[in-house]
């Protein structure tokens, strides 16, 4: 068997893996990942990182919303190895990508935003139901 991906979202699917289990040749790789981040926190995380390009220059650089979150996602741990580009120029990250994240860890990465965002100013909007570009700004909840 090569690679395969089960969602546990049934009793079926439940017995699917654990027959894939039984049936798996020795040394098998067997990896259990929570759930995968959800479409609203995708476009909270986008609306996010738009405000935060679109309101603070870091270092005296104006940054792409790519670029810092390639910053936040260092910030969890993320995209901390660097390695020389294929003509020694300069420098390329390594590392996952905000797609890969859980709900958990996206989570964790717009709690840092959010706190970074308020110690440098930031004023936060909401991405529109679509989850397109932000809409109104947020309500300050304390």
């Amino acid at each position: 068997m090569g690679r395969a991906v089960l969602v546990l979202w049934s009793d079926a699917m439940r017995a699917k893996a654990i027959a894939w289990i039984r049936a798996a040749p020795h040394e098998s790789r067997v990896t259990f990942n929570g759930p995968k981040r959800t479409l609203p926190q995708n476009a909270r995380m986008w609306a996010m990182l738009t405000d935060i390009a679109g309101q603070v220059k870091y270092h005296g650089l104006t940054l792409s919303t790519d670029d810092f979150k390639l910053l936040f996602l260092d910030a969890l741990g993320r995209e901390a190895r660097m390695v020389p580009n294929l003509d020694n120029t300069g420098f390329v990250p390594l590392g996952r990508s905000s797609s890969d994240l859980s709900k958990e860890e996206m989570g964790d990465m717009m709690e840092l935003m959010a706190e970074w965002g308020a110690r440098n100013g930031v004023v936060f909007s909401e991405p529109d139901k679509d989850g397109g570009a932000p809409a109104a700004p947020l309500e300050d909840a304390g």
